[in-house]
């Protein structure tokens, strides 16, 4: 029997055959799903403490700066409470997304030298992660609010078509910057002081309606801001929100997504050179 002979040709930027591509990535979509549980199981995910740490720390954030805007402020209510859970909770999807997949490349690069299979199934799979790891949130989120006594109403539901968008905008992040740590790996050092700054300048700590007019450019140039402004309108204040406020999370998320995956197939092929 014959050896096989493997031809390497040099690197050439450029988009692989799309068709081709996204066929071979939906047939290993049960790989995905294995490769995300057994991360999840590594970080323990699968034990009772692993789930409630999940909730506890974001809990203790939310807690933590809600005696910090007391303080400042001289005084608050349950209202500010939900909105402050309800935000940092789905922030904390972005950011995860962000953490997972900012070395979801390089940590996998046993796997890239060894086997040929398209390179997005670990991006992807780090933002499956985050999102595994958000869904217990929401049940606590909805416990939060039954104890603060805020009303329940059917405009919630505009919450389900902003997580999908905040999902497909986590999913472009993750793509993108697992990318970019490829060529300039100080950037996952960066990272925890990127995310912290989007933190401060996104409507989490404070609502929208609260912005001093002066600063309302954070609502144009940060992609976080309309998501999480709508999403506090649907689930804290039970209102329909703003269309613009959607369309302009859409067209970030859609975007981001697009010029992200568009430059990690172009260079996907060179991975194995630059690990």
């Amino acid at each position: 029997m014959s050896t096989p002979i493997q031809v390497y040709e040099p690197f050439k930027a450029g988009l692989p055959k799309l068709g081709k591509y996204w066929k071979s990535l939906w047939s290993r979509r049960v790989f995905i799903s294995e490769f995300s549980k057994s991360e999840l199981r590594e970080q323990h995910f699968d034990s009772v403490f692993g789930q409630l740490w999940l909730v506890i720390n974001p809990l203790l954030l939310s807690g933590v700066y809600f005696i910090l805007i007391v303080i400042i402020r001289g005084g608050s209510d349950g209202t500010r409470y939900v909105h402050l859970t309800a935000t940092l909770f789905l922030f904390y999807l972005i950011s995860n997304s962000l953490t997972g997949g900012v070395k979801s490349i390089t940590a996998g690069q046993r796997l890239i030298l060894n086997t040929a299979f398209p390179r997005v199934m670990l991006p992807i799979s780090a933002v499956i992660i985050a999102v595994f790891k958000f869904v217990p949130t929401i049940f606590v989120f909805l416990i939060i609010k039954v104890v603060v006594g805020s009303e329940f109403k059917v405009e919630m539901l505009w919450a389900i078509p902003i997580l999908l968008i905040t999902i497909l905008l986590a999913l472009g992040l993750a793509i993108t910057i697992s990318c970019i740590n490829v060529y300039f790996r100080d950037i996952a050092s960066f990272l925890p002081y990127l995310t912290r700054t989007l933190l401060y300048l996104s409507p989490v700590l404070y609502e929208a309606s609260e912005l001093d007019p002066k600063l309302r450019v954070l609502e144009v140039v940060n992609p976080l801001f309309p998501i999480l402004d709508s999403w506090s309108s649907a689930l804290v204040h039970g209102q329909m929100p703003e269309i613009s406020n959607m369309l302009q999370g859409l067209a970030w998320a859609v975007g981001i997504f697009l010029i992200g995956t568009y430059f990690f197939l172009s260079r996907e092929r060179e991975f194995a050179v630059r690990l």
